[in-house]
C-alpha cells in the first residue's frame, strides 16, 4: 500500500493495477498460495482505497511473462498510458526476466527503493544499460514520458517480506 500511495501522489498516476500473477517463473511452486487466496488476501488490504484494483490480468490474458503482459495490455487499451511499478529488488534481477529490454522500451518504469537492494539494482546490469534512459528529477508526468525512461524513488524502505507474510504462523524461516 505504501509503495502505491507513494505512486499515486509522486508520479501523477490516476490509478494503480495489482497484477496478481498466478505463479511468478521465477520462483518455486512450493510455498505459493492459490491465486484465488492470494487475489482475497490483495482485495482485503486494497479495499480501502478505490485508487488500487486488484487483478488477475495474466490468468485472463493467458500471459505469463511481464514484457507479454505489458504488450496485451497495451494493445487491449492503446489509450492508457502505463507505468510498471517495481521494488529494487527485481531491477536488480531483472536481467533475468524474458526480454527484459523490451520491457523498457513498452513503458516507464518506476522503481521503488527495497532494504538491502538498492546499491545492487543501481549498479546493476539494467541500470548501467539504461542509465541514459534514468529520469532524475521527480514529475507528475512521469506517465507521458517517452520509454525508455526509469526512475529510482527513495521510500520509507519496509522490511516486511512476502515470503515471512506468507508462512505459517510459528514457522521460522531461514536466512
Amino acid at each position: 500500500m505504501h509503495v502505491s500511495r507513494e505512486a499515486l501522489k509522486r508520479l501523477g498516476l490516476d490509478e494503480i493495477w495489482w497484477l496478481v500473477a498466478p505463479q511468478n517463473p521465477l520462483k518455486p511452486t512450493a510455498g505459493m498460495g492459490k491465486l484465488s487466496a492470494r487475489m482475497a488476501s490483495a482485495k482485503d488490504v486494497a479495499k480501502h482505497d478505490r485508487r488500487i484494483s486488484v487483478l488477475d490480468l495474466e490468468t485472463r490474458l493467458g500471459t505469463h511473462f511481464t514484457a507479454d503482459t505489458l504488450a496485451a495490455l497495451q494493445t487491449r487499451w492503446p489509450g492508457i498510458q502505463f507505468v510498471w511499478l517495481m521494488g529494487a529488488d527485481n531491477l536488480a534481477q531483472i536481467r533475468h526476466w524474458k526480454d527484459w529490454q523490451a520491457i523498457f522500451a513498452r513503458v516507464p518504469i518506476a522503481v521503488f527503493a527495497r532494504p538491502t537492494y538498492c546499491q545492487k539494482a543501481l549498479a546493476g546490469l539494467a541500470a548501467q544499460r539504461f542509465s541514459r534512459a534514468r529520469v532524475i528529477q521527480e514529475t507528475q508526468r512521469f506517465s507521458e514520458i517517452e520509454p525508455p525512461a526509469w526512475i529510482f524513488l527513495p521510500v520509507k524502505l519496509d522490511f516486511h517480506s512476502a515470503t515471512a507474510i506468507r508462512a505459517p504462523k510459528g514457522a521460522a524461516l531461514k536466512r
